[in-house]
């Protein structure tokens, strides 16, 4: 009897705890679960610090470069990447790392360029250091950076190319330009997107129909081919910035209808919800329940598939670059520098040329973790 009495109590218990986690699982605000959700993915927080370290370190481009990325010196040409040390010859241990001195030699049976180290001269790598000057966001100026290398030696990290320029100063700015074009296109292609899409929805009727013929339309030319065509179109006499714009605008025109698809649907599942109606019982005009009152509701998507398109903008970039149709010298980009990777000779003798592409995947693969771990956060109650 006892017994019984014992399995019926925690039986009770069992279910009231059961009753009391359901409780508070309800009670939870939609962010709150998609927070619990995110960061218990492990790719997701891999992608946000993969992302926001890309980010920091573009923005601050100069900060963290050792040399300028303009810079040429012919007497540097094609240094592979720069070892550094922290034990000399003698097997000394030394907590701030240096470089050995480079002599440029030529190999006897190849007649190739190559460097060795003359170890009997070091030269310190110490951090925040004053060397070339530049403008911090164009405000002011300034010559501080991340870590230099003491005067006579040099520090090529990722080595040098074919006019002797720092490669990981030109991959550093690269960066900037890459993820710019990508994040700004994505941003153009998701504020006009979902405009669009919110409007169909809203609407629906003859609107409805006629947006949703122009999104098919555009959808059916192959992106590739237009990318290409459009690129072509710009012309070649516009400055470097200009071609940049319309890098930015040609990604935006062809990707938002994809968004705008997906908004539309979001849209039509809010537009007779009480919160739409009482917004119009009390005279707000279409376009401010559209902005303030219905888009907020699908905003998590957005921000979805605003970061799983982004990795396909860098993509897109470095392609057209690759191929001379996107951004054009004197800026660079990391399509820019896998130009010369063209050349089956130089990527032969020098490969580490082709070190930007190695960058272009770990930010594709960030971006996609990252807009992975949304997409199942905006899902909460999934497993």
């Amino acid at each position: 009897m006892n017994k019984n009495k014992r399995d019926n109590d925690g039986e009770r218990m069992e279910r009231a705890s059961g009753a009391r986690e359901e409780s508070k699982e309800e009670s939870r605000s939609q962010l709150q679960l998609m927070w619990r959700k995110f960061r218990r993915n492990r790719l997701a927080w891999l992608g946000t610090f993969v992302v926001g370290l890309f980010i920091i370190t573009t923005v601050f481009a100069p900060f963290f470069s050792p040399y300028n990325y303009k810079d040429q010196n012919l007497r540097t040409t094609f240094i592979p990447p720069q070892p550094i040390h922290f034990v000399d010859e003698e097997g000394d241990f030394h907590f701030l790392p240096f470089t050995y001195k480079l002599k440029k030699g030529m190999d006897p049976n190849t007649y190739e360029l190559i460097y060795k180290e003359d170890k009997s001269q070091r030269f310190g790598i110490k951090l925040f250091v004053h060397s070339w000057e530049y403008e911090l966001f164009g405000l002011f100026k300034t010559d501080l950076h991340l870590f230099g290398v003491e005067e006579g030696g040099t520090a090529f990290i990722l080595g040098t190319d074919s006019q002797g320029r720092d490669l990981l100063s030109r991959i550093i700015q690269g960066g900037r330009i890459s993820l710019a074009v990508a994040i700004i296109g994505a941003l153009a292609s998701a504020i006009f997107g979902s405009l669009i899409g919110g409007i169909s929805g809203y609407y629906a009727g003859v609107l409805d129909t006629v947006l949703q013929r122009t999104v098919e339309l555009v959808q059916s030319f192959p992106k590739l081919a237009m990318w290409m065509a459009l690129s072509a179109a710009v012309p070649p006499q516009w400055p470097p910035t200009f071609v940049l714009y319309a890098i930015v605008a040609i990604f935006a025109l062809l990707y938002w209808p994809m968004l705008a698809r997906e908004v539309r649907g979001k849209v039509l599942s809010y537009r007779e919800e009480e919160f739409v109606m009482a917004a119009k019982g009390i005279g707000a005009h279409d376009l401010r329940i559209i902005v303030r009152h219905i888009l907020p509701q699908a905003i998590s998507h957005i921000i979805v598939v605003l970061t799983v398109t982004i990795p396909q903008f860098v993509l897109a970039e470095s392609m057209l670059s690759f191929l001379g149709l996107g951004i054009q010298p004197p800026m660079v980009s990391w399509g820019v520098l896998l130009q010369n990777a063209q050349n089956l000779q130089t990527l032969g003798q020098h490969p580490w040329i082709m070190i930007p592409g190695l960058f272009i995947i770990v930010s594709v693969l960030g971006f996609n973790f990252l807009g992975d771990g949304l997409r199942d956060a905006a899902d909460p109650f999934s497993q």
